[in-house]
């Protein structure tokens, strides 16, 4: 239902997700408490059952640690990326790490990209 209701809203809310996710997550660890993840449902208007909720909780935290991983969030919600899409993704990485050091530092993503 979820997962529905995000495609349908599309990428303006998803993206406004992670922005709130990462603002919430102060410590940078990349996992959400249960009571993060009910706030920004609630902020972005994604009316989700209380009952329905507890579901998506229990599958979401898996390991039982009262705490999501954004990253699991999100590949549940998306799912894995096709082979296109990751081959897509592997070329333009190679382009930007232009000292093949496994790492691209942001001086050298600005020389390739501009956000305007």
């Amino acid at each position: 239902m979820l997962r529905e209701t995000l495609n349908k809203r599309g990428v303006r809310v998803v993206t406004g997700l992670g922005k709130f996710f990462r603002q919430v997550d102060k410590n940078r660890n990349g996992f959400l408490s249960q009571a993060a993840f009910k706030e920004a449902l609630k902020l972005f208007h994604l009316e989700v059952p209380a009952e329905d909720f507890e579901s998506l909780w229990l599958i979401l935290d898996d390991s039982k640690s009262d705490k999501v991983d954004y990253g699991e969030f999100t590949r549940a919600i998306f799912g894995e990326m096709n082979e296109y899409r990751k081959a897509f993704v592997r070329k333009a990485y190679m382009k930007l790490d232009f000292n093949k050091t496994g790492s691209v530092p942001m001086v050298d993503i600005r020389k390739c990209y501009c956000a305007k």
